[in-house]
């Protein structure tokens, strides 16, 4: 079995075909057909074929730092944190973006200001803010796309079904993978020993945590406010 049709194989256990309900018509092109229960099924030879093109751009950057992996959406953090440490890019402290990462350099003191090469989200919709703040700075986007997807301001979209944890780490783990290949780190019929089980985010309960409800509350309340600040500073200075 060659390297290709493992891949899609392991593309199709994690689902990565399954899309959305909704059709956006940008993803018209990569959507194979529609299924009994009305989900869009996604092309995985368009995945795979776009995992290259994305692993080509990747390491074509010149400092491999320069390439910001970014999600909003808390199950894919764990992937994004794992695809950073692999390949050496950077990624975000959480899934919550501050507002003028890319645009505000008076945030440049406190070290939330970042200049990358390139972009790398998880949802278009909830990496929105990054997406646009990339278009402004003349950044290129490697995004993530389900079928019900927008383009806008997206270089090389990778169709695949990110609503679910196992899907998105499937996809970083490839393309992780296809990063040291192609930068030498791992040979072309070398297996890489690296799980992708690693990628999966892991539900935490509180109480396993030994954390109380009200201090849950409270941090959350305490990080809105600290959010809004930044937000409405960045606007003040945008």
């Amino acid at each position: 079995m060659s390297r290709k049709e493992q891949d899609i194989k392991r593309l199709i256990a994690s689902q990565c075909h399954i899309g959305t309900k909704q059709l956006h018509f940008d993803l018209k092109r990569y959507v194979s057909h529609r299924s009994d229960n009305g989900s869009y099924i996604l092309n995985l030879e368009e995945t795979w074929q776009h995992i290259k093109l994305a692993a080509r751009v990747i390491a074509a950057i010149e400092q491999p730092q320069d390439v910001m992996v970014v999600s909003s959406r808390p199950i894919g953090q764990r992937a994004v944190i794992k695809f950073a440490h692999y390949t050496q890019a950077s990624s975000t402290r959480s899934a919550r973006w501050t507002p003028g990462t890319l645009t505000n350099q008076s945030n440049s003191a406190s070290g939330k200001f970042q200049e990358p090469q390139l972009l790398i989200v998880t949802d278009p919709h909830l990496d929105r803010q990054a997406i646009v703040e990339a278009s402004y700075v003349n950044i290129p986007v490697i995004a993530l796309c389900n079928s019900d997807t927008p383009l806008q301001y997206v270089d090389i979209p990778i169709p695949v079904g990110n609503r679910e944890t196992k899907s998105i780490s499937m996809i970083y783990w490839l393309l992780a993978r296809e990063v040291k290949i192609l930068r030498g780190e791992l040979r072309q019929d070398e297996e890489w020993d690296v799980l992708v089980d690693l990628f999966y985010h892991k539900e935490i309960t509180n109480d396993q945590l030994g954390i109380t409800d009200t201090q849950v509350k409270q941090e959350a309340e305490g990080e809105d406010h600290e959010q809004q600040a930044e937000g409405e500073k960045a606007d003040k200075d945008w």
